[in-house]
């Protein structure tokens, strides 16, 4: 039997956590082992309790998620770290994950979205709610930008672009294209190569930048 994944909760407010907690409770397969009501009780208790994940928010008093979440990039590498804030603008949107965010949720995000993202950054992957995701990337794009000097890509690495850039996971393309999940995989990682990017963000921002997906849209 597959052990739980241990999580540890940051939020200064108690409602909030004892709500994510309860949907944790109901995706199955997480554990939470810890709660912190700001950033420096967070690192404390990262560093007491060794989670596999961390869900933060931004705005906590003390020390804000940001500066937390560079702090546990620094020290824990290898823990998945995934914001869950109000707020999405693009400035709080790039901080975090500049800090070292695997993910973006909103707080109104639902169960199933929430289930989403946590899939997607304990398998390696980032995760950027849809609204969140718009307002970076509407931002970063110029007006009337298109594909002019595009890089050669085939129909297939095309369709696999577009499906990152929308937030879809490994499987649900697979499921799309009728491809199996390692294919998938094969085809972002020669994109990244391909491109020069190294993460699924930069995917995200290359498909709007080349007019590929619209950032004012539904990804």
């Amino acid at each position: 039997m597959n052990e739980a994944t241990r999580v540890v909760l940051a939020d200064d407010h108690q409602v909030v956590r004892s709500g994510i907690r309860a949907i944790l409770g109901d995706l199955g397969g997480l554990e939470v082992v810890g709660e912190a009501d700001d950033g420096l009780a967070l690192l404390d208790l990262v560093a007491r309790l060794a989670p596999d994940l961390v869900i933060t928010d931004l705005s906590m008093p003390r020390m804000n998620g940001i500066r937390a979440i560079a702090a546990l990039r620094e020290s824990h590498p290898g823990l998945r770290i995934l914001v869950m804030s109000m707020h999405d603008t693009a400035d709080f949107v790039q901080g975090a994950l500049r800090s070292g965010a695997d993910g973006y949720v909103l707080k109104d995000a639902s169960a199933s979205e929430l289930g989403r993202a946590i899939e997607a950054v304990m398998c390696g992957e980032s995760y950027l709610a849809p609204r969140a995701s718009s307002r970076v990337l509407a931002g970063l794009r110029p007006a009337g930008a298109r594909g002019a000097g595009d890089e050669e890509l085939t129909p297939r690495q095309g369709e696999v672009l577009v499906r990152i850039a929308r937030g879809a996971s490994t499987k649900e393309i697979a499921f799309d294209l009728g491809l199996s999940p390692k294919t998938v995989e094969a085809h972002r990682a020669r994109l990244m190569e391909r491109l020069g990017i190294d993460d699924i963000a930069g995917l995200t921002l290359y498909a709007v930048r080349k007019g590929l997906v619209d950032p004012e849209g539904p990804l």
